[in-house]
């Protein structure tokens, strides 16, 4: 007699989420530039609870991008903007053409 059996998931991790604050502490930018950042379209945080934001840790190498930017070439937020879409743009080229190299 055989039984079909469900696999048993003893926990389960969520991803880790960075509060607005412990963003701010791990990159060095005050909690209001970030908040400027969000709402100029630069950071996407990965969830809103009330006014509680959430951020992906990918968020530090994106905001220390920003801030190289800013201090380092002098670029503008619009130009900021530009420049992070672009490398968005690659990235996501960059892994296309990788998929297209694994099925041949």
């Amino acid at each position: 007699m055989s039984a079909s059996r469900a696999p048993i998931i003893l926990s389960r991790i969520e991803p880790e989420q960075l509060t607005l604050e412990r963003l701010a502490a791990c990159t060095g930018v005050h909690p209001s530039r970030i908040k400027y950042f969000v709402e100029f379209g630069l950071l996407e945080p990965r969830a809103r609870t009330g006014t509680q934001l959430f951020f992906d840790p990918a968020c530090i190498t994106r905001l220390r991008l920003i801030e190289r930017l800013r201090h380092d070439l002098g670029a503008n937020l619009a130009g900021i903007a530009v420049i992070l879409d672009l490398l968005d743009r690659l990235t996501a080229l960059q892994r296309e053409v990788e998929q297209w190299r694994r099925r041949l």
